[in-house]
């Protein structure tokens, strides 16, 4: 949850029990869960509205595939796969170094 650990859990509950008290702290919790209900409602609002919006090709469209990291991860796996996937042929004009043959190198190159 968040990659909060139950320590963290723990200092976080002393300090809300010390700033509202035992008597407020239930109430305080129940506002707290109430915000994150809605807040989980609107967003399974959004993501629904979006999925409509954009047709049936993006049905499977979640909130998390919008994420920038995520599609550069995605894209990034799918040519890792493609590479993985090509013929180790090589291309017209190169050939390998032989066994303890130097490669080429250019005097001028900056």
């Amino acid at each position: 949850m968040f990659g909060i650990g139950f320590l963290e859990l723990g200092v976080i509950g002393v300090v809300a029990m010390v700033v509202f008290g035992p008597e407020r702290l239930p109430d305080v919790a129940r506002q707290a869960a109430r915000m994150l209900n809605q807040a989980r409602k609107m967003a399974q609002s959004a993501r629904d509205e979006l999925r409509s919006e954009l047709g049936p090709e993006y049905a499977d469209l979640e909130l998390r595939d919008l994420d920038p990291r995520q599609i550069v991860r995605k894209h990034i796996i799918e040519a890792m796969e493609d590479i993985d996937g090509e013929d180790d042929d090589v291309p017209a004009g190169l050939q390998p170094l032989l066994e303890g043959e130097r490669p080429p190198y250019d005097l001028e190159a900056t």
